[in-house]
C-alpha cells in the first residue's frame, strides 16, 4: 500500500511540474447544468489525486473504530493466553490454587473459555472441592451450549475418580442418549460397571467396546474374561445358563484359566459333577494348573477309589506339588484311608 501512494504521490509531484514546464499542457473542459469549469490536464490530475487520497483518508477515519477493537481484542487474547499459559504451568508444577485462579480470570477474554473452565474443574477437584468444580463446569457449558458432551465427559470422568458413581452413570446415560457410539463415554462406563462388578450390564456393552478402535486389546480380554466369570459364578444360574452363558463367550477365550475355573465350579454347583471332572482332566492334559488340582480334590465323584488313582498317576509326575497333596488327602479322606 504504501508503494501504491508512493506512485501516487509521484504522478501528483509530475503533473504540477509539467503545468509549469510545458509549452502546450493540455485543457479541460467540464460542463455541468450549466456550469462550466476549466483547467490544463496536469491540474487535472492532481485534483482526482487529491480526491483519491481524501476519499481513502475519510474510509480509514470510518473504520478506524472497528480497527481499533479488533487490536484491542487481540491484546486481551493476547494477555488472556499468557495467563492460560501461565495457570497450566502452575498447574503442572503442583500449584493448584494459583493455576485455577488465573485459568478463571483469563477466561473472560479468551477465545476458547470452555477449556480455561474445564481445567478450573479439575484443578478444583484436585484440591477436594466438589462444589468449586461443578460451578466452573456450569460455567463451561453456559459459555458454549454446543460442546455439552465434552462438559458432560469431563464431568463423568471427575465424578468418577471422586468415586460419585451414581453421579456418573447420570452423566454418561445422558451424553449416550445424544451420542450412542461415543467412544471415551462407553469406556468410561465400562470401567464404571467393572468397579460396580454389575456384570449383566457390562455384558450388554461389551459388543460395543469391541468395535471401538483404540480399545487395547489387552484391555478388552480382561473385561470379557472378568464378566464371564462373574456371570458363571452367579449363584442361581441352571445348567442352561451356564451353557449359554459359555457359548457368549469368543471361543478364543474359553481357554483362559479364570473362565474354565469358573465354569467348572459353576458345573459343580448344579451337580454335573462327571462334566466337571471330564473338564478338569482335558485341561489338565494341556496345561498343569495348580488351582484346578485343588478344585479337582474338592470334587466328591461317585468313584472315589477312581479319583484317588487319577491323583496318584499325576504324583508320580509332581510329589512335591502342594495342590495335588492337598488333593490327594482329600480323596484318601473320602476312601478312608487314614
Amino acid at each position: 500500500m504504501k508503494f501504491g501512494l508512493f506512485v501516487i504521490l509521484t504522478l501528483a509531484a509530475g503533473s504540477i511540474a509539467a503545468h509549469f514546464l510545458l509549452q502546450d499542457n493540455g485543457y479541460v473542459l467540464i460542463n455541468f447544468r450549466g456550469y462550466a469549469i476549466e483547467m490544463s490536464v496536469p491540474v487535472l490530475v492532481f485534483v482526482l489525486t487529491v480526491l483519491y487520497l481524501l476519499a481513502r483518508m475519510l474510509v480509514r477515519i470510518w473504520k478506524a473504530p472497528r480497527a481499533l477493537g479488533e487490536a484491542a481484542g487481540r491484546q486481551r487474547a493476547k494477555r488472556s493466553g499468557k495467563k492460560a499459559t501461565a495457570g497450566m504451568i502452575a498447574l503442572s508444577q503442583g500449584q493448584l490454587a494459583k493455576g485455577e485462579r488465573l485459568l478463571t480470570r483469563a477466561a473472560a477474554e479468551s477465545p476458547t473459555p470452555l477449556l480455561n473452565y474445564l481445567a478450573a474443574a479439575r484443578a478444583a477437584q484436585m484440591q477436594g472441592d466438589r462444589e468449586r468444580r461443578d460451578s466452573w463446569l456450569r460455567m463451561a457449558y453456559e459459555v458454549d451450549e454446543d460442546a455439552v458432551n465434552a462438559v458432560l465427559l469431563t464431568q463423568a470422568e471427575l465424578q468418577l475418580a471422586d468415586g460419585e458413581r451414581e453421579q456418573a452413570l447420570a452423566s454418561l446415560t445422558r451424553l449416550l442418549e445424544s451420542q450412542p457410539k461415543h467412544p471415551q463415554a462407553l469406556r468410561l462406563l465400562a470401567e464404571l460397571r467393572h468397579e460396580e462388578q454389575n456384570w449383566t450390564a457390562l455384558s450388554e456393552l461389551l459388543p460395543s467396546l469391541r468395535k471401538l478402535p483404540n480399545l487395547s486389546r489387552e484391555q478388552l480380554e480382561s473385561w470379557t474374561i472378568d464378566t464371564g466369570v462373574g456371570l458363571l459364578g452367579q449363584p442361581d444360574l441352571d445348567r442352561a445358563a451356564i451353557d449359554s452363558h459359555w457359548q457368549s463367550l469368543p471361543r478364543t477365550l474359553r481357554k483362559a484359566r479364570p473362565l474354565q475355573r469358573a465354569r467348572i465350579r459353576s458345573l459343580v454347583r448344579v451337580n454335573a459333577i462327571a462334566e466337571a471332572d471330564k473338564e478338569i482332566r482335558q485341561a489338565l492334559r494341556k496345561e498343569w494348573d495348580e488351582e484346578l488340582v485343588t478344585q479337582y480334590g474338592e470334587i466328591e465323584l461317585p468313584d472315589a477309589a477312581k479319583q484317588l488313582s487319577t491323583l496318584e498317576g499325576w504324583l508320580r509326575k509332581r510329589p512335591e506339588d502342594p495342590g495335588l497333596l492337598l488333593a490327594a488327602g482329600r480323596a484318601c479322606m473320602r476312601n478312608k484311608l487314614w
